[in-house]
């Protein structure tokens, strides 16, 4: 699969379906399989863009500081090497700040927006988490740290299918591009120095703020800001799934991305 060198990294990317362009952005610690359950539906209708944001996964990660900003740049710089002009973006959590800031920073390559578990700025609480999170891996083994941070991203429903967390862990930890202690600490620092609250008022595509109502990480609060703040913002508020949606209801996710998008034309305007 392809790689690309761009703004001092090699940056892993992906690409399968045909259609319009949409670009689907990870969180914290996630690589760009973390969509792989929504793939069979968007693949169907739009051309599929993943890659792992620097720190993760089969992209570099350099041990020097990053910056939310500096990832968005990374996506538009991906855009720019495959030739893809304008995109509808979705980012889910960490990828939901990095979704922000390319809207902010590059509005002519943003068709519309996706945010999925996502936040303009954390409060004390998950500023904590996040802190947490990244000086963990320098002590921890991945497994350990693994059982210490799906408590806050899946339901009690999921955890108490037999074998799943299980599973979930044993994936993580034969995962054959594991991440870096320094990767994961310069990410969780990326997410601390992110703050879009008081530009939230300049992004003017269309825009889904979607979140799953059992969401501890990053609750319903946080969208719902994001909601009020963006012009032209809709909430959807599952009714069930935490911050792991992605994975425990991937069809209720993927069907809410899909109503959004399909009632766009190509023009971008929003048919409510």
């Amino acid at each position: 699969m392809p790689r690309i060198h761009i703004n001092g990294i090699d940056l892993f990317y992906d690409i399968q379906g045909i259609g319009e362009p949409l670009l689907l952005i990870a969180g914290f610690m996630c690589d760009y399989t973390y969509w792989s359950l929504l793939m069979p539906s968007l693949v169907k209708q739009y051309q599929v863009i993943r890659f792992d944001n620097r720190g993760i996964g089969r992209t570099s990660a350099p041990d020097s500081p990053y910056s939310i900003q500096q990832m968005a740049s990374d996506a538009a710089a991906l855009l720019e090497q495959i030739g893809t002009k304008k995109v509808y973006i979705a980012g889910h959590s960490m990828g939901g700040q990095i979704a922000q800031e390319l809207a902010l920073a590059y509005p002519e390559k943003v068709q519309s927006l996706i945010l999925l578990s996502s936040l303009a700025k954390g409060d004390a609480l998950f500023n904590s988490i996040i802190t947490t999170w990244g000086d963990l891996p320098s002590t921890l083994d991945l497994k350990l740290y693994e059982q210490v941070i799906l408590p806050w991203v899946f339901t009690d429903a999921f955890y108490s299918i037999p074998g799943m967390i299980e599973m979930i862990v044993n994936m993580a930890i034969n995962y054959p591009f594991p991440p870096t202690p320094h990767g994961l600490y310069h990410q969780s620092r990326a997410i601390l120095g992110s703050d879009t609250t008081d530009r939230l008022k300049d992004i003017h595509c269309p825009t889904l703020v979607l979140v799953g109502t059992q969401d501890i990480l990053t609750p319903v609060k946080f969208s719902e800001q994001l909601a009020q703040s963006i012009p032209n913002a809709e909430l959807v508020v599952l009714d069930r799934g935490g911050h792991g949606f992605l994975v425990e209801f991937p069809d209720a996710v993927v069907a809410a991305m899909l109503k959004f998008l399909l009632r766009l034309p190509e023009n971008g305007m929003y048919l409510m």
